[in-house]
């Protein structure tokens, strides 16, 4: 049988530090703090739920980070 895999770890980071930042600001900032994707989202997107370690989300409006979260 294979060994399960290990994720890579996340990066020292609060996703809270990129709220209020402007959208394009806040990925190019989130990619060189290390995590792998960067979500950025409308209010209210519709989203799977699934965790996915190294992936930070952006709710975003009117161009700047609303909210931030891990997964």
């Amino acid at each position: 049988m294979a060994p399960i895999p290990t994720p890579p770890a996340e990066p020292h980071d609060n996703p809270d530090s990129y709220v209020g930042l402007e959208q394009g600001r806040a990925e190019r900032l989130a990619r060189e703090k290390g995590w792998s994707t960067v979500r950025s989202l409308p209010p209210g997107a519709i989203i799977t739920m699934e965790y996915r370690s190294g992936r930070l989300n952006f709710e975003v409006k009117d161009g700047r980070v609303a909210r931030s979260w891990k997964g």
